[in-house]
């Protein structure tokens, strides 16, 4: 227990200290008194002194806001960043996956992005490996020797390798599958000889013969089961299928209960184990219309980053961006040799001569490159020096009454044996079409020619094509890279038994054929070219075609898409040149 002297010691203690908090308290509001409420009304004396001080210090604050800014923009710039979904907006209907089956705009483009092949191009438009790693020829050109890669693998994870390669081209082979391939792979035997090289043996020297392998490879380990008659109803060819390109499989959806609203979505994940590195984008939907005012529509209200396919594309305000891009190919005035007027080379001579190509370019709503022949600057054995004829029209007035084509006292379009000289020119109804067939009849008439234009959709122009019902056909083609245009001038390829029937024309020219057949059978550049000139002169003087001008193909955007190249592509799905480095989103970072 506590005592009670100990008591008493503490309550001592405790009531000294409340006197010494007592003394405390009394002192500081004596001291706050005196030196703070008692100088208050000084301050005004001094308020200007203490104004420039805030004032001052204001200053020092914005100019220390301001370096901090200017310094961020100057070190922070705005840099492209990996992420986001990309929307591309395109015309057409979505009906097979399958790279060898593909044919359409949209099937191709979703094929492209799915599938990976053997060789790709280059941004320079040179042949270069993808899935294969090299390849090489033999002494003969006709044994062509392909090294896989061994870091490819299948969307689902199994490694690809030779197999798959032997099994999608004996696939093209097989006449049951109904593959568009088919004509390119007849007569070519393959063999693996292990699990990353192949052997390509050709029956006849084909100088063109790598950029065939440019179609996209199908998985051996999926579909070997399926027959080949059933292939095309194979599930694997819309909703899964599965293989080694920048993008796997996501998904399709229809929406819109209307034809004019209707369209497709194709949903595509980034494959993240794509040998040429991780797309930068998160996912690709490419979405299909049947309507081009529901497309251009989705576009201006910004729920599309790009869109292909439009005819007339109006730009949106200052974030949209059009890529003008010239396709290796040309648009051309196929003559049917074989219709009555055209049967005369003087008469299609003189049609050449009455074209003003320079005017027509001029008339176009972009700028274009002209095309003067059956072969592009690129091309092995083209020559300036064989050129088909520039535009001279008195020379075409000339050429037409040799042909018995002469000037009616009545009118001014030329008659022979009471005939008016008449044709119809046939086209795909598009604005640019439309433009320039209006600038031929104003032509042609001058020197005499009464030319009837008529305009069809894709669908009907294919049938009349197909059937050859037109007396001259506007039309654009694809050249590609190569130098072998076997499959539009060679008589065979005129023939109604041939597949593909490419020979717009009809022609037919023995001289021209030979040489067609030597240039494609020659591996030596300047041999190659040297077969080349006597089909270069045969189709100057025979005028099967007038040649205009490159094609473009436009991809308008509606905001910066970065590391895309616009440069010159072979066909539409070649914009996809690099996609796996394409970026949209962006944000700060230290320059």
């Amino acid at each position: 227990m506590i005592d009670r002297t100990t008591k008493l010691r503490w309550r001592r203690r405790v009531r000294r200290r409340q006197r010494q908090v007592e003394d405390i308290g009394s002192q500081t509001e004596e001291n706050l008194d005196r030196h703070f409420f008692r100088r208050l009304g000084r301050l005004y004396e001094v308020r200007r002194f203490i104004l420039a001080w805030l004032m001052l210090l204001v200053a020092l604050i914005g100019a220390v806001v301001v370096q901090t800014r200017a310094l961020g923009d100057y070190y922070l710039k705005i840099v492209p960043v990996a992420g986001g979904i990309y929307s591309e907006g395109i015309l057409g209907t979505y009906t097979n996956a399958n790279p060898i089956f593909a044919t359409g705009d949209v099937d191709t483009a979703v094929s492209r992005l799915l599938f990976s092949s053997l060789f790709s191009y280059d941004a320079d438009n040179i042949l270069v490996g993808d899935i294969a790693e090299g390849w090489s020829v033999d002494e003969s050109g006709k044994i062509y020797t392909v090294k896989l890669r061994q870091d490819i693998f299948w969307h689902d994870e199994t490694q690809l390798t030779a197999k798959d390669v032997l099994f999608t081209y004996q696939t093209i082979q097989n006449p049951d599958a109904r593959s568009p391939l088919f004509s390119s792979w007849s007569g070519v035997k393959i063999e693996a000889s292990d699990e990353h090289t192949l052997t390509f043996t050709l029956p006849n020297v084909l100088a063109s013969f790598p950029y065939s392998m440019t179609n996209g490879i199908i998985p051996e380990h999926l579909l070997k089961e399926v027959a080949v008659t059933d292939l095309r109803g194979s599930l694997f060819n819309t909703i899964e299928p599965v293989g080694t390109g920048p993008f796997k499989w996501g998904g399709v959806e229809v929406v819109g209960d209307t034809v004019e609203n209707r369209e497709q979505r194709i949903a595509l994940k980034a494959n993240n184990k794509y040998h040429k590195g991780p797309p930068r984008v998160t996912e690709f939907i490419l979405r299909a219309y049947l309507n081009e005012n529901a497309l251009v529509g989705s576009f201006d209200r910004g729920e599309l980053n790009a869109v292909v396919g439009a005819l007339s594309m109006p730009l949106s305000g200052n974030l949209a961006e059009e890529y003008n891009i010239s396709l290796t190919g040309s648009v051309m005035i196929f003559f049917r040799n074989t219709q009555e007027v055209l049967q005369d080379a003087k008469v299609r001579r003189a049609l050449t001569f009455a074209t003003n190509q320079k005017e027509i370019i001029r008339s176009l709503a972009y700028s274009s490159k002209a095309v003067t022949g059956p072969l592009l600057p690129e091309h092995i054995g083209y020559d300036e020096t064989l050129m088909q004829y520039g535009f001279d029209l008195e020379q075409a007035k000339k050429l037409l009454e040799e042909a018995g084509w002469m000037s009616d006292l009545s009118g001014d379009i030329r008659v022979k044996d009471g005939h008016k000289l008449s044709m119809t020119l046939t086209t795909l109804s598009s604005a640019e079409y439309a433009g320039v067939a209006t600038q031929l009849q104003k032509q042609w008439r001058l020197a005499g020619v009464d030319l009837i234009v008529n305009s069809f959709s894709q669908d009907e122009l294919q049938s009349l094509i197909g059937q050859r019902a037109y007396d001259a056909l506007m039309y654009g083609i694809v050249m590609g890279v190569d130098a072998d245009q076997f499959a539009y001038w060679h008589s065979t390829q005129a023939d109604v038994l041939a597949q593909q029937r490419l020979n717009f024309s009809d022609y037919k020219s023995a001289t021209a054929d030979a040489a067609l057949e030597a240039g494609r059978t020659r591996i030596n550049a300047e041999l190659r070219a040297a077969k080349y000139k006597p089909f270069l002169q045969s189709w100057r003087d025979d005028a099967p075609a007038i040649a205009l001008y490159r094609p473009r193909f436009i991809y308008t955007t509606y905001d910066k898409v970065y590391n895309f190249q616009a440069k010159d592509i072979h066909s539409p799905t070649d914009r996809f040149l690099g996609i796996e480095q394409w970026m949209i989103r962006t944000d700060r970072a230290v320059n």
